[in-house]
Parts: structure tokens; sequence; C-alpha cells
């Protein structure tokens, strides 16, 4: 990743004050390291009628992965290679901005003790990124700068110049000019939106984000007229960061209109009293979308496959409907957590009836498991490895055949939107792969043909209209037995 930033001067104001303002010397090729790489400083022309600092952030890609401790294996081939070969060494991104506010800190906050009367002169500035992705293309690049004083000149990178016919990829190359801002406010601009153009944070977008972005907006997010774009990219779609910063930046406007102090609006309840509806964790909405779709399917005899500490066992058992839990796991740890959760050893006796707590492999037949209406494997294929989930289909749908197969996995598109997932990570350490919606219902369909079942699809959590669900459930319905024993 490559950027610079030139400035020119006269003998009374030589170009080369851009050293104190960057606090780096013009005369020194400087290294520092990163959480991503390694970023060089240097300057490739430096006198007084022009200077020119350049920040080099070589990225270290494989130590990118070994920090995501090997999340991506078991996973398909072209998703494991996508953590080495794609665009993190090459293009602007988040990666870099971070690389900004670490080697330039003190100049994004205007502060030079050395010279302190330069951090408030604006001067003329040029800056050129030359590979920026642009998600939004070169129209959405000037609305985002040219608010803000930029001239700007976004020029589309062809996707092959072999091959014209192809058309431009989502890179950039750009340059922005301006004489009317300071080295500070040029910085707190780039920091914030060359993540916002990437639209993909690379590290884990956490609560303080939101102080980061006030502060990195000072003076000109409030009023720019892509406010609400920019606070949903740079805080990654989360929901809730975006609502905080966006009532945050609100409250500012306020208080510049008035001319008071924020403090002073935002006194109308005090904190103590306020309150905020929490939402329900995805765990709870799950284990109510399965439990709804086995009343539907009309089931009393369950099983529950990969029970693990038996929180949809409980919540079987406060269903009379379901006369007969079979909880399931290859863990005797979890099972013996299962049945403290329970209280087995001090449940009454027609309880204690309606549930058994059994110790398998799912990826052997068990004669134990067959004659039951319905089985539930909740959140459990991503934790095996792909060349054993054809045994695990055998044993289940080939074996057991319940009349009704329930089963839910994470929806790997929907990652984008948790506030603690760093990118590219999956959702466990222990989760082997996570599919893509059109990945699921691929492998869903091939099963059901195989063995004799129709798969309807369920959403379950927030339905995003981007990425979907974050849980998707596959519900299966044997067909009949003649149906059943041909297929």
């Amino acid at each position: 990743m490559f950027l610079t930033i030139s400035t020119t001067g006269t003998p009374e104001r030589p170009a080369t004050d851009l050293g104190y303002l960057l606090h780096k010397h013009p005369d020194k090729a400087q290294a520092f390291s990163t959480s991503s790489g390694t970023a060089h400083v240097l300057y490739p022309e430096a006198d007084a009628r022009r200077c020119t600092a350049a920040l080099l952030l070589e990225v270290d890609t494989v130590a990118l992965v070994r920090k995501g401790k090997g999340k991506g294996r078991g996973g398909a081939p072209d998703a494991a290679l996508a953590q080495y070969v794609n665009d993190r060494p090459y293009a602007a991104s988040s990666l870099l901005a971070v690389a900004l506010s670490n080697v330039f800190s003190s100049a994004m906050k205007g502060v030079c003790h050395a010279r302190p009367e330069l951090p408030g002169q604006a001067r003329p500035l040029r800056i050129e990124v030359p590979a920026l992705p642009a998600r939004g293309g070169p129209g959405l690049v000037a609305k985002l700068f040219e608010p803000l004083g930029w001239t700007v000149t976004a020029q589309p990178v062809p996707l092959d110049t072999e091959f014209p016919d192809w058309g431009d990829s989502r890179y950039v190359g750009l340059v922005l000019e301006s004489g009317t801002l300071t080295v500070a406010e040029a910085l707190r601009h780039l920091y914030v939106l060359l993540p916002v153009l990437d639209d993909a944070k690379h590290y884990w977008v956490a609560p303080d984000e939101v102080d980061k972005l006030l502060r990195a907006g000072e003076g000109w997010l409030p009023g720019h007229p892509e406010q609400k774009l920019i606070t949903s990219r740079y805080l990654a779609r989360r929901w809730s960061l975006t609502r905080r910063a966006t009532e945050r930046l609100e409250l500012v406007r306020l208080a510049e209109a008035d001319d008071s102090e924020v403090e002073a609006i935002d006194n109308a309840v005090e904190a103590e009293t306020e309150t905020e509806e929490k939402p329900t964790p995805l765990a709870v909405r799950r284990r109510e979308a399965i439990v709804t779709a086995l009343r539907k399917s009309g089931a009393a005899r369950v099983l529950d496959l990969g029970c693990g500490q038996g929180q949809l066992v409980q919540a079987l058992l406060k269903d009379p409907a379901f006369t007969e839990i079979v909880g399931v796991d290859v863990s005797v740890r979890a099972l013996t957590i299962a049945s403290r959760r329970l209280k087995l050893d001090r449940m009454g006796e027609r309880q204690a009836s309606r549930v058994t707590l059994l110790q398998g492999s799912l990826t052997y037949t068990d004669t134990r498991l067959k004659g039951y209406d319905a089985a539930v494997l909740s959140e459990v294929i991503e934790h095996l490895d792909l060349p054993r989930l054809p045994a695990l289909e055998y044993a289940v749908f080939g074996a057991a055949r319940p009349r009704t197969v329930l089963v839910t996995t994470p929806n790997a598109e929907y990652n984008v939107r948790w506030e603690t997932l760093p990118a590219g990570h999956l959702r466990h350490g222990d989760h082997r792969f996570e599919w893509t919606r059109a990945e699921f219902r691929a492998w869903a369909q091939a099963v059901a043909e195989r063995h004799g079942y129709t798969v309807a699809y369920e959403p379950v959590g927030p339905d995003d209209p981007e990425v979907g669900p974050p849980t998707q459930l596959a519900l299966f319905t044997l067909t009949s037995p003649k149906e059943a024993t041909a297929a």
C-alpha cells in the first residue's frame, strides 16, 4: 500500500515544514511496526519549493492469517486460498488508515511542539493514492471528498489493459488537491474515508470505534452530506454502533446550531434512568425457531443430535407436546453439564421419563436413534471436517431416517455484520467451515435428493436485505415410504 503527501513552498515558508508537521525528518527513512506489517516513511523529494512524504505499508499477509489462528481451515479450498491471495498488500484500506494513525498520530492531533504555529496553517496539499478500492465508483469518491474542500481526480483502473472490453475494476487512482486545509485535517479525512470507500474493515470493530470516528470527524463529519453512509460504513454496518454514533453526531450538530456545549443539550434524561431494550440473543431465537418448526411438524419423539450442554433439550421439556426427548453428544463432559442443567437427579419421575441423554458419535450409524419423529442438528455440521459430512449424512438421513430433520448452521455472508468478529474469521474457534446461503442450499438439496426428503428453508434472526439472516435453517421432510425406498 502506498500513499504520498506533497506540498509546495517558498523560501519564507519552505515546503520542508512538512517534516515538522509529520514529525518525520526529511533526511531519514524510518520504519514502524504496525498490527498488519511494517510502515516505512521516506521523502522522495524535499527542498524549499516542493516536499513529498511517502507512506509505504508492507503488509505481512502470512502474519494476518496466523493471527486468525487458522480459523479458515477445513473450509472450501478457494476460501482458504483467499486468506493469502487478496488485495491487502496493494490497495489502500482500513489497514493503511491504521498505519496513518500509528505513524502520524501527533500530526493528526495538530501537535507540533517544535513549531507550534505550523499546525494551524493551511497549505497547498496534494495527496496521491495509486490503488484505492472504491465501492461506489469515482462518483462516490467525489461525493465524500469534495464537500471537505478537495479537488478530486479519481481515475478508474481497468481490469486488464489487454482486454478493455472487460471494463473497469472497483479500484481508482486517487489524487486530492487543496489549498485550504491543514495537514491534520487532511490526515483525519483519509483516516475515516479510506475504510469507508473500501467498505470492509480488516480488524476488530469494537465499541471504541465510535469514539475514534467522532475524534477524527470533529469539525467536518456532523455537517457532511454523506454523514449516514460514512458512519455506517466506517462502523462496518454494525447497527448498534452506527445508531450510537448518529445520536452523538446529532447532539454535536444541535449544540453548534445553538452555540452551546453538548452537555447542555444532552440533559433531558438522567443517565441513571435511561433504559434500552436489549435485542434477543441469536441462540434464543434459534431455539425458538426450532421449537416452532417441531410443533408444526407434529413431532412428539425428538432427537437432539449434538445436544451440547442441553439448552435445546431444556426448552423442549417445557412443552408437553414433546413426549420423548433424547439428547446425543460425543462429549461425556458436555452430557455431564447437560445433566446438571436439567437437574436430572432431582427431576420428578414423570418428567424424567421424557428425557434421555446418550453418548455417541454422529458419524456412525446407531440403532438407538431409529424410529423417532424428528431429529435436530443445531449448529453441528460446521464442527465436522468436510470429508466426514457424508458419514453424518448417512447416519442421520440414511440409517436413522426420522420423519423430520432440522438443520441450522451459520450464514457466512452475515459475518460482516458482527460487531466483535474480526474480518475473515469464523464465529467459533472449532468451526471447520461456514457456508454461504447458496452453499448450504446446494448441500441440503443434494442430501434431500439422495435420501428421499424434500427440503424447505427459513431465516433465523434479522433477515438482512444484503447478506441474509445470521442463521440459516433447513427443514427436511421424509417423502412417502415407497418414494423414500426408491430414492
